[in-house]
């Protein structure tokens, strides 16, 4: 297998809830549906999800919605797919108001990027070392549960 892709669903706190790693070529809004359809009555006060763009494609959020009761709110840049502007003839356009660059940190997006930097601090995370992807995803959970372990120690002490 080239390449992984490595599909997170966690909470507000950016703790795991589930996680699923699979080859790369696997676009995300099928493995977003391979994620999320075993946990049908698993979280029960779940109702709002928030994703990349990558996962507005071919009806994901409607199959959330149906199959699992949860809303899906797809999180992106304000003019993500803004090509190009009508202006009249000899106005100048001001790209940098209309397309701003450099980083922009998008609102709830934040979360789930800095799990994946917890993460990534893990040697054995930080290339794809494992042959199979059900190893890669113990690693995760053994991670996770780590960093959930040390929180609870420096909160008790």
């Amino acid at each position: 297998m080239k390449g992984r892709k490595r599909h997170v669903l966690v909470d507000t706190m950016g703790l795991l809830l589930q996680v699923l790693v699979h080859a790369a070529n696997i676009q995300d809004y099928r493995g977003g549906k391979l994620l999320l359809a075993p946990l049908k009555g698993v979280f029960p006060r779940l109702e709002l999800i928030w994703a990349d763009s990558g996962y507005k494609k071919e009806g994901f959020c409607e199959w959330v919605k149906a199959s699992l009761g949860w809303e899906v709110e797809i999180v992106e840049h304000p003019w993500s797919g803004i090509r190009s502007v009508w202006v009249p003839e000899g106005v100048q356009v001001d790209w940098e108001k209309i397309r701003p660059s450099g980083f922009h940190v998008l609102k709830w997006r934040w979360i789930v990027e800095r799990t994946f930097a917890w993460l990534s601090t893990w040697r054995r995370l930080a290339k794809d070392y494992e042959v199979l992807p059900s190893s890669e995803e113990a690693w995760i959970y053994i991670a996770m549960m780590r960093i959930m372990l040390r929180r609870l120690a420096q909160n008790g002490s």
